[in-house]
């Protein structure tokens, strides 16, 4: 980093830390921003398809809940780093602008799994996605919100889950969305770290309980990056007692262990397990609101290191955006997502989180989003007509 840069982050971080209060729309120096958007972070839950279909092909529920925990470890460190080289570190997002489309499709031996994500919301802002695989019938919808704060390290407190349904054995599990604290932005190092004790909840009765520590619980010579796994049986049968484990760090290597048997069973290494590249269309066939399109300039300024394109570019958008919202509000319209609807209750997740111990995070005037196959059978492209996400006209 050069001092130029050091010196700006040094008046950034001074500049959060007078703020009280969520910093999720905060905007960032263009140096410490990462060229996509926070609307393509859902993408990383699909980059294993194989991973992500396997329960779909597995007859016994016990192993299923299994790989439905090693899918979801599998997808922390991509999620985490959003695609970069560790020793890379992480930088900020793009704010997704209310409205913003991303759409990606991954094929390998699995088939197609594909994903379609939506800013459903701006204040507070929600993403919310659909990922699927129709040749194993295996689907997930869900949402995030996040709440930022700063005290030294950056504190991304997420609310929100998901679900996901394999139809073959018509079984639901509910995915947790683990709070993330941004460290070393002091020392111009920063790294994720993943806290807290969460559980992924499965229809046939089985619970993951995941837990998440970091170096500064095991002392200097600790790792970082832990996670600690135990995969339970049906807590109404009486079978409490751990099936599986897992040990390891979430960012390099984990060990399943079989308690019955008690044999390891496989040891996955992230490494060894490169992501399957995603697919996009052209951007000269995206719709204007798609996400690639709409940050097309910001994006290739940053990637050039081009700092004060990059920041024009961004500024022309959020400028268009804030006025699109002012429009709005003098004629009392209201939104309207593509894909997604709000609902009040969603019954899926009353019954799962009635099997749980801890549920996931939920401000109830969020709601619940979901994917509305109608809405998706109707849309066409332009998404918004004439509109564009910077305000001017096609």
């Amino acid at each position: 980093m050069s001092e130029t840069n050091r010196s700006a982050l040094k008046e950034f971080l001074a500049s959060i830390a007078t703020i009280k209060g969520d910093l999720a729309n905060i905007t960032a120096p263009p140096f410490l921003l990462a060229s996509q958007s926070t609307v393509e972070f859902p993408s990383y839950w699909a980059e294993h398809p194989s991973i992500f279909v396997a329960p779909a092909s597995e007859p016994d529920p016990e192993k299923r809940a299994l790989l439905v925990l090693k899918w979801f470890l599998a997808a922390l460190k991509r999620q985490q780093y959003a695609g970069r080289d560790e020793k890379d570190g992480v930088k900020k997002p793009l704010n997704a602008f209310l409205g913003e489309l991303f759409f990606a499709d991954w094929t390998d031996e699995a088939g197609t799994t594909k994903l379609v994500s939506e800013q459903v919301s701006h204040h507070p802002p929600i993403t919310a996605c659909y990922l699927w695989n129709d040749d194993h019938g295996v689907r997930a919808d869900g949402f995030a919100c996040q709440s930022i704060t700063f005290n030294g390290s950056v504190n991304i407190k997420q609310m929100g889950h998901a679900i996901l349904h394999v139809v073959k054995y018509d079984e639901d599990y509910l995915i947790p969305l683990p709070n993330v604290k941004v460290q070393g932005l002091l020392t111009g190092s920063p790294y994720p770290e993943l806290s807290g004790t969460y559980q992924i909840i499965s229809s046939s009765g089985y619970v993951s309980e995941i837990d998440f520590s970091g170096k500064k619980l095991f002392g200097i010579s600790g790792k970082k990056n832990i996670v600690r796994a135990t995969l339970s049986g049906r807590r109404d049968a009486g079978k409490s007692k751990p099936l599986y484990t897992v040990e390891g760090t979430w960012n390099d290597k984990f060990t399943i262990r079989d308690e019955g048997s008690g044999k390891d069973i496989e040891v996955y290494d992230t490494s060894a397990n490169p992501a399957t590249p995603l697919r996009t269309a052209d951007s000269t066939l995206q719709d204007a609101w798609e996400s690639r399109k709409a940050w097309g300039q910001t994006i290739q300024s940053l990637n050039n290191g081009q700092m004060q394109a990059a920041s024009d570019a961004k500024s022309k958008v959020e400028e268009g955006q804030r006025e699109m919202r002012r429009q709005e509000a003098q004629q009392r319209n209201k939104w309207q997502p593509v894909f997604f609807r709000n609902d009040p209750q969603d019954e899926r997740y009353s019954k799962l989180a009635s099997l749980a111990e801890t549920t996931p995070e939920l401000d109830p005037q969020l709601g619940f989003w979901r994917f509305d196959l109608d809405k998706a059978d109707a849309a066409r492209k332009p998404f918004h007509g004439e509109s564009r996400p910077d305000n001017t006209a096609s």
